[in-house]
């Protein structure tokens, strides 16, 4: 693990935060600052087209296709210094992250023509529909189907979990093309509008009233036939690209959000007294410590990829198991540490700090409430608990693969 930057970094780290400390609101980030809704609402709005005008939007893309062309380690300074000014760096995490990077690894021009520039400039609206209802950690077990119908594919099929669908202009989804195919052959990876009558989002409410998960169902949905990306029957291998673009030059901040977190959770303990109980001091501790351990990790795995040597392939699944199991128990400490308090409404329904899911208005749960609903799913999506294991297991101790069900 080398923590010794190139100094070649440090001018581009003066032009990032010098650009955010011109271009963000007056006082941003400073204890007590806050914003109304609807001021909120407009400054998101004004700062995407910011970061389009300034070139951060997917800067690390090449400069042909409308990015900054930066290196992986200029991406993670980019990254760090959005992070360190708790500025939002994405217009559409769907779109920038997994699906942008699948097309511009993927597609034809034709189809980069297409959809690159709406990704760019925050003008379409992504949602991923991969996780079914009898496949979710068994991705290759989908039963959606797509059938060539002249120019165009006839969907029909349900997907489940799929955030942020409701407010979605296209769907990259997985559907199987040849039914005749081996398990992870026969799928495509397809680009298909939502607007259109045989699309049906249904959200799914969770138990603070927010809905930001929601069902899809498909009844001779439609799309055309050149939204194929990577070729018909190769969906599988393009999905696999997505995911693994869910990590990469955001190494080195993941631990922010954990790290902001528990400062707002030690601060609750020494409020309200708890802090003075040994046993808690020892979990906060206990916390801190892995907390660390991810920034370390974070280190440890971009020092991999700049060397090339991939010789932790499955730290990926060791960090997301690590921080998702992480999460849900620092969280649980935060409810032992509020008490009865916890137990209460102590959110502002008027609050427009949307950072965490703040659910319906006549349900106002505060910040650390709405984390610890949240994190109840954490060790489920993006890879369950015991997939992770069992990568790690398998692909770093060399232990037997899981004998497949009868």
């Amino acid at each position: 693990m080398d923590l010794d930057y190139p100094v070649e970094t440090e001018p581009f780290r003066a032009e990032i935060r010098q650009w955010l400390t011109d271009n963000l609101p007056s006082g941003w980030g400073t204890p007590g600052f806050t914003m109304e809704k609807e001021e909120r609402k407009e400054f998101l709005k004004e700062w995407t087209q910011k970061l389009f005008a300034g070139g951060w939007i997917c800067a690390s893309w090449p400069t042909e296709y409308g990015g900054k062309g930066l290196s992986l380690m200029e991406s993670v300074v980019l990254n760090e210094e959005f992070a360190r000014a708790e500025a939002p760096l994405r217009a559409d995490f769907f779109g920038d992250t997994l699906v942008g990077p699948t097309i511009l690894q993927w597609a034809s021009e034709e189809q980069k023509k297409q959809f690159i520039p709406g990704i760019l400039n925050g003008t379409i609206a992504w949602c991923q529909g991969f996780s079914e209802p009898d496949a979710g950690s068994d991705l290759a077990g989908l039963k959606t189907r797509a059938e060539l119908d002249g120019d165009e594919w006839v969907i029909n099929g349900q997907k489940v979990w799929t955030t942020q669908a409701q407010f979605a202009d296209y769907i990259f989804l997985l559907a199987r093309t040849d039914p005749d195919a081996p398990k992870h052959a026969g799928i495509s990876y397809l680009l298909v509008p939502m607007d259109q009558p045989g699309i049906e989002v249904r959200p799914i409410a969770q138990v603070d009233g927010s809905a930001d998960f929601n069902e899809i169902f498909f009844t001779n949905a439609r799309c055309p036939k050149e939204n194929v990306v990577g070729g018909v029957n190769n969906g599988w291998k393009v999905a696999m690209t997505t995911l693994g673009f869910e990590r990469g030059s955001s190494a080195t901040t993941g631990h922010r959000r954990f790290l902001r977190e528990l400062d707002s959770i030690i601060e609750a303990a020494r409020a309200n007294g708890a802090a003075q109980d040994p046993l808690i001091r020892q979990r906060l501790a206990a916390a801190w410590t892995r907390v660390k351990i991810m920034e370390i990790n974070g280190y440890r795995s971009l020092t991999d990829a700049l060397n090339g040597t991939h010789h932790m392939a499955a730290l990926g699944a060791a960090n997301k198991m690590n921080w998702s199991e992480y999460h849900k128990e620092v969280m649980e400490l935060a409810m032992d540490i509020l008490g009865m308090d916890g137990q209460i409404l102590t959110g502002n329904p008027d609050d427009s700090d949307d950072r965490l899911r703040r659910g319906r208005d006549d349900y106002p749960v505060s910040d650390l409430q709405a984390s610890f609903f949240f994190s109840r799913s954490e060790s489920i999506w993006g890879g369950t608990a015991e997939i992770q294991r069992n990568i790690v297991g398998e692909r770093v101790l060399g232990l037997p693969k899981e004998p497949k069900p009868a």
